[in-house]
């Protein structure tokens, strides 16, 4: 069978449609006998569902679609996996392993042409510990301002509450033409944060965000050590 994955820079693309690449994987006998990468030859209504299939392809794995599009996958013969994220190699590997589930999606559709919502009501109980802090940060280090724009961060502080030792990583979507938050997103889930200190984020940064079950805190101001001190104090952690 083929499956590809919408991919944008090593993670699966919130939506199928929109996102900049491909990665179509030959699999036989739960072994990858072909892989390669092919650019998005476009999105017109009708077109990729038609386009894909009469590559062979047998499974579209994304992290959104609209009802629409599913639709035109299925007419096909293309099963449709949504609400998949990760890096597409992590995704190759659960896939082979039967372990890939569907999930929610990842791009709202309605949500997307709305507008931005702010994500202080999307946080969730504090009655936990968190073992991984991730800090939106304008600079290296703990003496750094907060960078209120979490997709577009300067860079990603990963701070253990225990020790204090920290991990900083500098954004690699902060200038993707778009879905910077959610492969930001991504890449915070990737790392096993649980907590995330920022600004602002959109919703469908959001939405990655809460279904990797990381607790935001966000409209956050002033310099990472002194947000994070007071975080610790308030919560014990």
């Amino acid at each position: 069978m083929k499956v590809a994955i919408s991919t944008d820079q090593g993670y699966v693309s919130a939506h199928f449609g929109r996102c900049p690449s491909y990665t179509i994987v030959e699999i036989s006998e739960g072994q990858v006998l072909n892989r390669e990468e092919i650019s998005n030859p476009g999105h017109q209504p009708g077109f990729l569902p038609r386009y894909l299939s009469d590559k062979g392809v047998n499974c579209i794995i994304a992290g959104g679609m609209g009802p629409r599009a599913q639709q035109l996958f299925a007419q096909n013969n293309v099963e449709t996996i949504i609400g998949v994220q990760g890096s597409v190699d992590d995704v190759i590997e659960h896939f082979l392993n039967q372990e890939l589930e569907p999930g929610e999606d990842l791009c709202d559709h309605e949500m997307h042409h709305t507008g931005h919502q702010g994500c202080r009501e999307s946080q969730a109980s504090t009655e936990r510990s968190a073992s991984m802090i991730c800090i939106t940060s304008r600079g290296p280090d703990l003496d750094s301002e907060i960078d209120p724009n979490f997709g577009r961060a300067g860079y990603l502080l990963f701070v253990d509450p225990t020790s204090m030792k920290f991990e900083a990583v500098e954004n690699p979507f902060r200038q993707a033409a778009q879905g910077a938050g959610i492969q930001t997103a991504q890449l915070v889930a990737g790392k096993k944060a649980d907590t995330l200190i920022t600004g602002e984020c959109g919703p469908n940064a959001q939405r990655v965000l809460q279904a990797s079950s990381i607790r935001i805190v966000s409209g956050v101001e002033g310099k990472a050590k002194d947000v994070l001190s007071q975080l610790i104090k308030e919560e014990a952690l």
